[in-house]
């Protein structure tokens, strides 16, 4: 089979784009990824057997609605010519298109119009993603115009993927049939992300915690920073690592300069997932600090089952999408929004070994169950039974467009 994806987005830093398009080739598809490219890279690279087509260089820099949708629309156009072009070569089975954008599914209309099957796969939900980025109302006519053109690219695909469950409901209420939809959560490839240490610690007189993803407002990055700013006294020997890309880089580095911070917070570039493991292993906690009266209340966080993964305990922000999937135990909450609030639970942490091993051990049992070698089959089967649905038949862990309790995370 040859499949496509394509998505606006940086392929070696994707974890949901990499894991679809590397199981594919391991099963012995054919696997094309038409991507974003940074500066320095070449246009085109070959990564686990997937060739990797960067045809539109970005810098994480939008701060204007305009400039934001005209990157978008230059990618919506090239992308559209070279998968018309590739099909023509060499047809397309399957193209897989990544949202955001919802109407980037509409660049694969000749390889659609020539029988190739679409999936669209929404990571973020655009309307509120949008809404909460550029700071408009649900009311406003942006907004509509947003779940309009959402309703739209849903109709035009054959099935469409949510990324939690959350945002089924929500897509399903507005915009989608139930029987078109399944929900996907963003599982950990162990390939990738997986414990190499033990229960002791790596740092004999550091605690270092970490922050790896997007650098936006909602994802509150700068709640971390003045975090740390409090605990300046109390806990001299605090670290913070932040790696990505995104438009308040500038801003978060200001605020460490502004607190005098240089040697107690260390803000990297966007690095390969690979790199990011790396890290990982080596760090004491991870923090995920969505604001949750913003879009970030019902985005699901990746980095938090890839620090469980990876044997890291995890203090996160109390959002209703972390508490509807981690509660229990499974990670230390704190409230959103409360820098007190965050920088009182990451010194009691600093101060409680016995508490983040016990997060380790049943973050790693609960990842035990809930990784893609555990869940893969939910892709494979929906995309055998849409290229081949006469000789293919699902599995019997196949759902389709339902919310029943195999749909949801395997609890511990």
């Amino acid at each position: 089979m040859r499949t496509c994806m394509v998505a606006y987005t940086f392929y070696e830093t994707d974890n949901r784009v990499r894991r679809y398009a590397e199981t594919l080739v391991r099963r012995g598809d054919q696997v094309d990824a038409i991507v974003l490219r940074r500066p320095g890279q070449t246009p085109f690279d070959v990564i686990r057997g997937v060739n990797v087509y960067r045809i539109q260089k970005r810098v994480v820099d939008e701060t204007h609605p305009f400039t934001y949708l005209a990157k978008l629309l230059f990618f919506l156009l090239r992308s559209f010519y070279m998968l018309s072009t590739h099909h023509l070569r060499r047809h397309y089975d399957l193209i897989h298109v990544h949202s955001i954008p919802d109407f980037e599914v509409f660049s694969t209309l000749i390889p659609r119009l020539m029988g190739a099957k679409i999936i669209l796969d929404i990571h973020d939900i655009v309307p509120e993603l949008y809404a909460s980025k550029f700071k408009i109302s649900i009311k406003s006519f942006p907004f509509r115009l947003l779940v309009w053109m959402e309703k739209l690219s849903v109709r035009y695909s054959h099935h469409v993927i949510i990324a939690n469950h959350l945002w089924f409901e929500r897509l399903v209420s507005r915009s989608a049939s139930l029987e078109r939809c399944s929900t996907i959560l963003n599982y950990p490839d162990p390939l990738i992300f997986h414990s190499v240490k033990g229960p002791a610690t790596q740092h004999s007189d550091e605690f270092v915690m970490c922050y790896p993803g997007t650098l936006s407002w909602h994802q509150g990055v700068d709640l971390i920073i003045l975090a740390v700013a409090r605990l300046r006294d109390k806990a001299p020997n605090l670290r913070l690592l932040v790696f990505g890309d995104g438009p308040e880089r500038d801003k978060l580095q200001a605020l460490v300069k502004e607190h005098r911070l240089e040697n107690q917070v260390t803000i990297g570039a966007g690095v390969a997932l690979e790199q990011v493991a790396e890290v990982m292993r080596h760090v004491d906690l991870g923090v995920e600090p969505k604001r949750k009266r913003s879009f970030g209340n019902e985005a699901l966080s990746t980095k938090i089952l890839e620090f469980m993964a990876m044997d890291v305990p995890v203090l996160a922000s109390d959002t209703l999408i972390n508490q509807r999937y981690f509660s229990g135990g499974l990670v230390d909450f704190f409230v959103s929004d409360d820098v007190d609030d965050l920088a009182s639970a990451i010194f009691r942490l600093m101060n409680d070994s016995q508490r983040c091993a016990t997060m380790r051990e049943r973050g790693l049992q609960y990842i035990q169950l809930n990784n893609w070698d555990a869940k893969m089959h939910e892709y494979l089967d929906l995309v055998d039974v849409l290229v081949q649905p006469q000789t293919k038949k699902p599995s019997p862990h196949f759902h389709r467009g339902t919310l029943s309790d195999s749909d949801q995370p395997s609890s511990v």
